[in-house]
């Protein structure tokens, strides 16, 4: 019995003897932001309005967060409260209505100009103003299905419009938006023919061009209706194979791409992209993507 206590006690000590011991990593200090000038705090405040918001801070804007900032020693919590504030607070503004409404027409804006190079909603009426007078024709005509066909076209245009709003809202997702971004007489008179239309939509969501068994299955997709798998999910004309696109886990890859090149004029690491993968896909959430972005020492030049 003597003997197995104390080969108890030794294999405690031995066990004891095994852990690691501390390791310190030279040169693994916190930032030091207090030699970071007052006039990068207030260009980082400054560039988070104009990317966030699409305008410079007022004067008090500027004068009271740049404050909060230094009072706050540059901390990533006190940019991620600022960032938030320009995408979510819906106090009243004036000029923007508020924060809130201004950050959402901003990134509207940036959607159109990706996809359909900047279309102002005057020119998406006019297009609806010109197929409505169609429409009134084939209605004095009797032209029924004449009808129902520039019904539909009209739609596709009323959708980019109502895109702002809903997405305000939350009744639509971004994959929505870009869904009826790529689904409109616009974006089909920028890519001419199926050929370019095919290329655009993986450039414009992928940022990539398909491989040519890619490019086969969707060009007979959407120019025969053929019924074919792309990207593992069954597809027979060009509506279903835009919401194949916009649900690939690529599309939110692309997105990520996107917000890096808006932001920070670069690709993304494959860790960057990896690290934010890992809840974007399953969220959806593009707002905390930006969050992440735009609170980093790069993007605020504070390194």
């Amino acid at each position: 019995m003597k003997a197995l206590y104390l080969t108890i006690i030794l294999l405690i000590l031995f066990l004891a003897s095994c852990q690691p011991d501390l390791v310190i990593v030279d040169n693994n200090q916190a930032p030091d932001y207090s030699k970071v000038p007052t006039v990068v705090v207030k260009n980082y405040i400054n560039r988070l309005f104009i990317d966030l918001i699409g305008r410079e801070p007022l004067d008090v804007e500027m004068d009271s967060l740049s404050e909060y900032l230094k009072d706050n020693e540059l901390s990533k919590e006190a940019r991620l409260e600022i960032i938030t504030s320009l995408q979510s607070d819906t106090t009243y503004r004036e000029g923007d209505s508020s924060y809130f409404i201004a950050y959402n027409k901003r990134f509207y804006d940036l959607c159109k100009v990706r996809m359909i190079e900047g279309a102002s909603n005057s020119e998406i009426n006019q297009q609806i103003g010109i197929l409505y007078g169609a429409y009134i024709k084939d209605s004095l005509n009797g032209n029924i299905q004449g009808m129902k066909d520039k019904w539909a076209l009209m739609e596709k245009y009323r959708n980019i419009i109502r895109c702002e709003v809903q997405y305000r809202r939350k009744q639509i997702e971004v994959k929505d938006i870009f869904f009826r971004m790529a689904y409109n007489g616009i974006y089909d008179k920028i890519n001419m023919n199926t050929f370019n239309f095919v290329n655009a939509t993986f450039d414009d969501l992928f940022f990539r061009y398909p491989t040519r068994h890619e490019f086969n299955t969707a060009f007979n997709i959407i120019e025969y209706n053929q019924s074919s798998l792309i990207f593992g999910k069954p597809a027979q004309n060009k509506t279903d194979y835009l919401n194949v696109l916009t649900d690939t886990r690529e599309f939110y890859e692309g997105l990520i791409i996107w917000s890096y090149k808006t932001f920070m004029g670069r690709t993304p690491e494959t860790t960057e992209s990896y690290e934010l993968m890992k809840d974007f896909y399953f969220d959806h959430d593009l707002l905390k993507v930006q969050q992440y972005i735009t609170s980093t020492d790069e993007y605020a030049n504070f390194q």
